[in-house]
């Protein structure tokens, strides 16, 4: 008997974001996404772009766990996110560590009497250690040079200062990805150019970025791959 040889089989591929032909309508049938696929690979820097109404924040509400699909497949990670997988507690705390919405606008998110316990919420909420908390606390503080503002009340900062503790308070999760919508609306020139370079250092050092913009010179900057979306709530091929 002859015996046959072959190479083994590859593991199958799996991006870190997929959405598999979604479709999404709000009540009374007003459609936001019509068959949609992407992916969005580890690693990368991605710009969700498209006309004002096209569906860019209805993606990121189904992206983050907000939103369901009405028709079609949402994965993390190889997981299906639905609402039966987000009803699991443990699941949906795991998912949200590893996945961060930074929303536009950060008072969404900001809540807490000062700005060192904003940042220290997170870490809290994942169970670490007092020692832990403090060292990740400072860590954000120094990262985003936002140490002489720890006393302040968040609704007391500029847009500026709100948005660098909006992702501070994020990023102390260590969170695989970073989504964000219109990082750079409303921002000085500054704060533009430095959200730019940090997005870009979350990308060299592992991380994943997604972000809708209007604003080509933010793509280019960013030196993010595009994915459209048209006015018929599609992705421009």
């Amino acid at each position: 008997m002859n015996a046959s040889t072959s190479a083994p089989a590859e593991p199958a591929h799996t991006p870190l974001v997929e959405f598999d032909d979604v479709s999404f309508s709000y009540e009374g049938d007003i459609l936001a996404l019509d068959h949609v696929s992407l992916s969005v690979e580890t690693g990368e820097m991605v710009a969700l772009t498209g006309p004002n109404g096209c569906g860019k924040s209805t993606a990121l509400r189904i992206m983050n766990g907000l939103s369901f699909p009405s028709a079609g497949v949402y994965r993390f990670d190889g997981a299906v996110i639905d609402e039966k997988a987000m009803r699991d507690a443990l699941f949906a705390k795991r998912f949200h560590q590893r996945l961060g919405f930074v929303f536009q606008n950060s008072d969404t998110q900001l809540f807490c009497p000062s700005v060192r316990e904003e940042i220290a919420f997170g870490p809290r909420q994942m169970g670490l250690s007092a020692d832990q908390i403090e060292q990740r606390t400072d860590d954000m503080l120094q990262l985003f040079d936002i140490a002489d503002l720890q006393d302040r009340a968040p609704y007391s900062l500029s847009g500026g200062e709100k948005h660098k503790l909006a992702m501070a308070c994020i990023v102390s999760m260590n969170p695989d990805m970073l989504v964000l919508d219109e990082p750079t609306n409303h921002l000085d020139e500054d704060s533009q150019t430095w959200t730019v370079w940090f997005l870009r250092s979350l990308v060299d050092a592992g991380k994943t970025v997604l972000a809708t913009t209007h604003h080509r010179g933010t793509i280019d900057a960013l030196g993010a791959r595009e994915i459209r979306l048209d006015k018929h709530h599609r992705i421009v091929e």
